[in-house]
């Protein structure tokens, strides 16, 4: 019972960072109520539905249990209310996207092992869920997917997905895994925007006639 109400808080606490994000993104775009609550929590809850889905936990949590909807609503009202004090954030968003990133990796993970499956599937299933909410709101937005920039995004959730699923096969202990993993990915995330580490671009080669 512990385990399970431990990684409850930290999906909820993922679900809480990805709606600030969501609510912040939204709000820039000058959205009514309407669409900044929306986007919150399809920002918030996104990736959790493509995970649920692949592992066929239906209905998805983030409409089965109140909690999530209550965590993004009450996350968009206080980013509303409290916008001029996270502004005064170098980059409110890309902080709270990060956080939500790392809770997100580490739930996604565990969720998959959960379930039964291999470690492939975990850390891929870890990647997903991190990433899926900030996809979603980057299309409804009309904007470039993080995940398709040069910025390591996908890669820092693949490493605290991957941090998860080790400390679970070496039996570190759950009360230490899932904010491991979670700071592991946070870290890469912010390190590689501040010294602005990038992936390698795919260059053309110019063939000659």
């Amino acid at each position: 019972m512990m385990e399970h109400n431990l990684f409850v808080l930290v999906d909820l606490l993922g679900t809480f960072a990805f709606a600030v994000s969501g609510a912040l993104a939204a709000e820039q775009r000058r959205l009514d109520l309407f669409g900044v609550l929306a986007i919150s929590y399809l920002t918030a809850c996104g990736g959790g539905f493509v995970r649920d889905l692949c592992l066929g936990s239906l209905p998805p949590v983030a409409i089965s249990d109140w909690r999530y909807l209550a965590t993004a609503a009450l996350a968009a009202g206080m980013a509303i209310w409290a916008r001029p004090i996270i502004e005064h954030l170098k980059q409110p968003i890309v902080f709270f996207d990060a956080l939500g990133l790392g809770f997100f990796a580490v739930i996604g993970a565990h969720k998959a092992l959960l379930f039964g499956h291999n470690v492939e599937v975990a850390i891929i299933l870890g990647m997903v869920t991190a990433v899926g909410g900030g996809v979603a709101r980057d299309v409804m937005l009309n904007r470039v997917p993080i995940i398709l920039e040069k910025e390591i995004y996908a890669v820092a959730a693949l490493v605290g997905s991957a941090t998860q699923v080790l400390g679970q096969l070496m039996e570190w202990s759950l009360a230490v895994t899932p904010w491991l993993g979670a700071l592991v990915c946070v870290a890469i995330r912010l390190l590689s925007l501040r010294y602005s580490w990038r992936l390698p671009v795919v260059r053309r080669r110019d063939v000659a006639e």
